[in-house]
């Protein structure tokens, strides 16, 4: 099977999983500033940089691949400085005599006036640089909170302890981590609202979406917003009766009884053999016929459709775990974007109801307690509160070391099915 698409599609598909990162990440990153966390990077993508600017204390980049993006806080990681005692920098005072900049280049550090060899430092907690001038004199220098340090043409602004990530409350280290789920969820509410209000909510009944070109059903006369009311004079219940019927009767014919705005009439239609187990085919897209709602109604709806989605994913979730699905009914970000490539030649409604449903389900998948997921963080923070102390910083890295190594081995296994499937 090749996927054809065109580049409004593509734009489409990297538009829908750029937003739906963008918004994950923008709960981290709102909660981080609101705690007074030191944002080093907002990064939408991954892997090489396409082009950066600098805005405040942040840096916010652009990256070559689409499928992923994160927020880099202030000691997440532990915080690795160059610099070393008995190594000899350049530095650069302000008004006050703070310092602002530490060069650690040879060429930079011949460009200063002033000149140190570092006898002890602490850039962390107490800010100060001890050492030696050039004149071999003992000087001590305050650095200032927001001091750079620059490297190899890289600028690295020092993180003081209550600005890191570490230092906060739990409170605060909990919302900033759920944040990023939240967000998706909140996501879904707004685009299933949109959706409601502004295109409809279905009313249960069966109507035709869209009729392929030369298919029996075009050479019936049905036509697009038709409402199917029965098949073979059997009243219709679901869109998979309706399918289970005409699938069974190739080149039989089937009488359709259709609702064309208030009109009542019955058209006869011969599904065509498909070729596939004998299976019949007439050509159409099923929806749903809408109603228009009010705001109030829209906002019920989308909050209705959340909660009902949301407990479809915690069924396939059980289902995995219980064995009534296996690894290879698992899809990875191939087939995730084949799916939505097929949506995005469905129409702008039906890709944004996908995204939707997406945005809710990485909320939901973060949430679990996996080591390298969101909610394998939060698990550890519980931890914490509950024990009064902290986890070992190296113990949880390593844990989230092991996570992240299995669900890269997860990742490749998915997309192995995904490209298998493609090709049969």
């Amino acid at each position: 099977m090749v996927i054809i698409l065109t580049i409004y599609q593509i734009l489409l598909i990297v538009l829908v999983f750029g937003a739906i990162m963008f918004i994950h990440e923008l709960g981290h990153f709102l909660f981080a500033k609101k705690a007074g966390i030191f944002v080093r990077e907002f990064s939408l993508g991954l892997g090489p940089k396409i082009f950066a600017f600098q805005k405040g204390e942040t840096q916010y980049t652009l990256r070559l691949l689409p499928f992923g993006a994160y927020v880099r806080m202030a000691g997440e990681d532990p915080e690795i400085l160059e610099l070393k005692t008995g190594q000899t920098v350049g530095i650069k005072l302000d008004s006050q005599g703070k310092v602002t900049d530490i060069f650690l280049d040879k060429e930079d550090i011949d460009h200063q006036k002033l000149k140190l060899k570092v006898d002890d430092f602490d850039l962390e907690h107490q800010l100060f640089l001890n050492g030696q001038d050039e004149e071999q004199n003992q000087a001590h220098y305050v650095v200032a909170r927001n001091a750079v340090i620059h490297q190899e043409k890289n600028k690295t602004q020092i993180a003081p302890w209550d600005r890191q990530f570490g230092s906060k409350s739990i409170r605060n280290r909990f919302a900033t981590i759920f944040a990023g789920p939240l967000f998706n969820v909140l996501l879904t509410i707004i685009l299933f609202f949109m959706i409601a209000w502004l295109v409809g909510v279905p009313t249960g009944q069966i109507a035709i979406g869209e009729i392929n070109e030369n298919s029996p059903a075009e050479a019936a006369g049905l036509m697009a917003g038709d409402v199917l009311l029965a098949i073979d004079g059997e009243p219709i219940e679901s869109d998979a009766q309706l399918v289970d019927k005409i699938q069974a009767s190739p080149g039989k014919a089937i009488t359709l009884l259709i609702d064309r705005d208030g009109e009542i009439l019955s058209l006869s239609v011969v599904p065509e053999d498909t070729g596939q187990n004998g299976k019949g085919l007439i050509g159409v897209h099923l929806g749903s016929k809408l109603k228009e709602v009010s705001f109030l109604e829209a906002a019920q709806t989308s909050v209705t459709n959340t909660a009902k989605m949301t407990a479809l994913i915690f069924e396939g979730f059980r289902m995995l775990v219980t064995g009534q699905l296996s690894m290879n009914d698992l899809a990875g970000p191939v087939g995730i974007m084949q799916v939505t490539s097929e949506y995005a030649k469905q129409g702008i409604v039906t890709l944004t109801n996908w995204a939707a449903v997406l945005s809710l389900y990485l909320g939901i998948f973060n949430l679990l307690p996996i080591p390298a997921l969101d909610g394998s963080r939060l698990m550890f923070l519980t931890i914490e509160g509950l024990r009064g102390k902290p986890i070992d910083p190296q113990k949880e890295s390593v844990v989230h070391l092991i996570g992240f190594a299995f669900l890269m081995l997860l990742m490749v296994v998915v997309t192995v099915n995904d490209i298998s499937r493609l090709l049969h």
